[in-house]
């Protein structure tokens, strides 16, 4: 039986899953993952825009306790700039550059 392709979003070959103002970017399957959170929106024309993103470079072994699963964490005043330096840690995360 041939392997059916992943459904949903993918930015840069990774899936992003969106649970409430949560994010997840990054396959659970792989050692790293990126979590981010919308702390703040603002209005503009209609539309809710994030402007305060928590990202948090995360380990993924279910063995370890939350805090230390977080190797680095920032804040971005964008959600195109989180998902920008989202994309460079993770890429890197798995590459085993951190």
């Amino acid at each position: 039986m041939a392997k059916q392709p992943m459904e949903g979003l993918l930015y840069k070959n990774h899936p992003l899953r969106r649970v409430g103002n949560i994010i997840y970017y990054g396959s659970m399957s792989d050692p790293y993952i990126i979590m981010l959170q919308v702390k703040e929106t603002k209005k503009e024309n209609d539309l809710e825009m994030a402007s305060k993103v928590s990202i948090e470079l995360q380990r993924t072994a279910p063995d370890l306790k939350s805090r230390e699963r977080i190797v680095k964490r920032s804040e971005k005043e964008s959600l195109y700039s989180a998902m920008d330096i989202s994309a460079i840690w993770l890429e890197r995360a798995l590459a085993g550059k951190l």
